[in-house]
């Protein structure tokens, strides 16, 4: 079947399903008020850009808005006389944009797939050419920039085994996706490879590594960690576990009960990745009979306090640069992990449960120089714990392994800035 009459099913398909997707927006909203806000944009009625030419640079959510800072910076540098317009889907990926970028960038959230939509969103918007970060791939999104000729870059572009099932599926409709994409920058071989694969023009497809290496954490991070850890207790062993998900929390604090029989004053940090489950998680540990404290109550750490809940926004890094060892959630269950990169920047020793496939690649790079640990089970978790903070040589080795790492794999944003300067002439 042709890929036009494939897309035009698939448009047809999303405009039946549109009051299924408000359903959910509400339903989300009830759960994240923030959802409920702003929907114009979330159909094509973006912010009107006018004077400067704009470049547009896509990136769903917090994680892909972290990761595209560097070639954000780079292109705003590279192109001074240009507004960038950077999208996301989520209310947190907004958020992250605010703090991190403030003024320096336009923000609007990307509408839904449907042309009515995508047509309003460009000719609002009419970027000179779009970045879009990782697997975004949206057929009327690209078909209506090909026919704007409004070039697409797929930039720090990945592609699982899964994922690459999936779109074979699709056939022709993904073949014509990529067929309309200006260049593919992938983050390694296996991911170049997959895109070929799947119907990528050769040329277009080059290996340029990974943007998430290229995070640069603030100067005085380390001073505010020491601030934060003399709070906490300087003498006390003391473990994160960050960006838990729903069915890990019973199992970390099962871990934390056996740590505690070596280490009675131990402290677990403990930051659940959802804003919504703060409140539920907190419970848990009480249930459980710990001494918990949250970070929103605003109070020196007590010296009898067990668990310390992360529920602030943002402070994430601030809590591993106070902690000895860094558990990475989403990782326990099959969520696929999330991004180890922060803590091996400060020098903490990772622990990664089975679930690791958001981050193979990095996660692996880290597991093969020794600054990460692979556990299977709550025994294995015990023990990665307990053999780092027994071990203060060992945990230094692991920061320096992690270090040298992240520095040996920089270097992506400037080789993505050379490619779009090469499509532009300039």
């Amino acid at each position: 079947m042709p890929a036009s009459v494939l897309r035009t099913l698939y448009s047809l398909l999303f405009y039946l399903f549109t009051p299924l997707v408000i359903i959910r927006l509400l339903w989300r909203g009830y759960r994240t008020p923030a959802y409920l806000h702003r929907w114009g944009e979330r159909f094509g009625l973006a912010p009107i850009l006018a004077g400067k030419a704009v470049i547009w640079v896509h990136a769903v959510s917090v994680g892909e808005v972290q990761a595209s800072l560097p070639l954000v910076r780079a292109l705003l540098g590279r192109y001074p006389n240009h507004t960038l317009l950077l999208t996301t889907l989520t209310p947190t990926g907004s958020a992250q944009v605010q703090r991190q970028l403030g003024a320096q960038v336009a923000h609007c959230y990307l509408p839904y797939d449907l042309p009515d939509a995508i047509a309003r969103f460009l000719e609002r918007v009419q970027p000179r050419f779009g970045v879009i970060l990782e697997t975004e791939l949206w057929p009327n999104l690209l078909h209506q920039c090909q026919c704007r000729k409004i070039p697409i870059i797929l930039a720090n572009a990945r592609l699982s085994e899964r994922s690459a099932l999936g779109y074979c599926r699709l056939g022709m409709l993904t073949r014509d996706m990529l067929s309309k994409l200006a260049f593919i920058a992938a983050q390694g071989k296996a991911d170049a490879n997959r895109f070929i694969a799947l119907g990528a023009p050769p040329e277009r497809v080059q290996v340029i590594g990974n943007l998430k290496f290229e995070l640069k954490l603030p100067s005085h991070l380390p001073t505010q960690g020491m601030i934060l850890r003399r709070q906490w207790g300087v003498q006390r062993p003391l473990w994160i576990a960050a960006s838990t998900h729903k069915g890990e929390e019973e199992q970390i604090l099962a871990a934390f009960k056996q740590v505690q029989k070596r280490y009675p004053t131990a402290l677990l940090v403990l930051v659940p990745r959802h804003s919504q489950r703060f409140n539920r998680v907190h419970h848990l540990c009480q249930r459980q009979g710990f001494i918990t404290q949250r970070r929103s109550e605003q109070q020196d750490c007590a010296p009898t306090t067990e668990i310390f809940i992360g529920d602030s926004m943002g402070e994430l890094p601030l809590f591993f640069a106070a902690s000895d060892v860094a558990f990475l959630g989403g990782s326990l269950v099959p969520v696929g992990g999330h991004n180890p990169l922060e803590p091996a920047a400060l020098k903490r020793p990772v622990i990664l449960g089975p679930h690791i496939f958001n981050f193979i690649g990095i996660s692996h790079q880290l597991l093969e120089a020794g600054a990460a640990t692979q556990i299977q089970t709550i025994q294995d978790l015990t023990q990665a714990v307990l053999r780092y903070l027994d071990d203060p040589q060992l945990r230094a080795k692991a920061g320096k392994a992690g270090q040298q790492v992240i520095a040996q794999n920089q270097g992506a944003s400037s080789k993505i800035i050379q490619q779009i300067a090469a499509l532009l002439g300039g």
